[in-house]
């Protein structure tokens, strides 16, 4: 079943790239972080980036996946680290490789349905914590990465997952974002992202990449000549159909919540599911604005965020009974 969303954009922001573009630029908080190394079995790293002060007792853990390009900085992932340790709970989120500030050792970065890495760090987590109630939140293609973790992997971790503003049918959210105002999304996001091959070529000179990356315009065209070939996919549009987590959402079992925007810029109406494809473990709710990750009300001098509590509620109703300490 697919439920209204509560959420309403006020006057000031009811046009989705306001909503968008301001939840960057006014939501200010900060948060104190402590980072951990964790070595892959692959040889290679992933940064944890743990919310301060930090709790190792029984108090729940929440990790949290960030977006294309994104890391602990990112306005979405402070500001609700910090909401999370309002409650009284321990935030940690993982960086994706590549994105910690820090290039990685392999070639391989990540993409959407890139599940290896973020099963091994929950695992890691559950065998270190084996008391604590766990929780995940995916935004954007962290989202749809976790909807391809939470199908893949049904017997995880997790009390309950949230997915927000997720690219679910990457495909037609591919040839959205290339047109009309979103294209200065995608400039910027594919600018860091030609940066960022950039510096790991430099670090492998004998690689022969025969790219020419003055020649990508589009997400499309970086993921059928990088991401794709990089990752074992045959181009763009086979990467996409295999990762998109649309069709997956049938195949979770963990409670999930997914959050989404109506119109949001990035992506278009094939990212919502068929209501009758649901299985009754995912609650889907659709607002009818919110933009990209937005989802801001209250005063244009005083604005509030949304997600910062609706998610910790959701999340409230699903940990299973553990003991507070002092």
């Amino acid at each position: 079943m697919i439920h209204p969303s509560r959420f309403t954009s006020p006057w000031w922001a009811s046009n989705p790239h306001v909503q968008t573009i301001l939840a960057k630029y006014l939501h200010r908080v900060r948060i104190g972080y402590r980072r951990e190394r964790l070595e892959l079995p692959d040889g290679d790293f992933v940064d944890l980036a743990w919310a301060l002060p930090r709790q190792d007792d029984r108090r729940p853990l929440v990790v949290l996946f960030h977006g294309l390009e994104g890391c602990v900085e990112s306005h979405y992932a402070r500001g609700m680290m910090a909401a999370l340790q309002q409650r009284g709970w321990q935030a940690v989120l993982m960086h994706f490789r590549g994105c910690s500030g820090e290039p990685n050792r392999y070639l391989q970065a990540y993409h959407s349905g890139a599940i290896e890495d973020p099963h091994y760090v929950l695992e890691r987590l559950r065998r270190r914590y084996p008391e604590r109630p766990m929780a995940a939140i995916g935004y954007s293609l962290g989202g749809n990465m976790l909807v391809n973790y939470l199908a893949a992997h049904p017997r995880n971790p997790l009390c309950a997952a949230t997915v927000i503003s997720a690219p679910l049918q990457l495909s037609a959210c591919a040839d959205r974002i290339n047109r009309g105002f979103s294209r200065v999304y995608q400039h910027y996001l594919l600018g860091r992202m030609k940066h960022n091959w950039q510096q790991r070529l430099s670090r492998h000179p004998r690689h022969q990449w025969q790219g020419n990356l003055a020649a990508i315009r589009s997400l499309r065209e970086f993921d059928d000549v990088v991401t794709a070939p990089l990752h074992g996919f045959d181009d763009a549009e086979d990467y996409y159909r295999r990762c998109s987590g649309l069709y997956k959402l049938a195949a979770i079992g963990t409670p999930t919540l997914v959050i989404h925007a109506a119109d949001d810029p990035f992506m278009n109406e094939a990212v919502i599911p068929d209501a009758s494809h649901l299985p009754p473990s995912v609650t889907y709710e659709l607002s009818r604005s919110g933009g990209h990750v937005g989802f801001i009300h209250g005063r244009p001098w005083r604005p509030r965020y949304w997600l910062e509590q609706r998610v910790p509620d959701w999340l409230a109703e699903h940990w299973p009974p553990y003991q507070e300490q002092a």
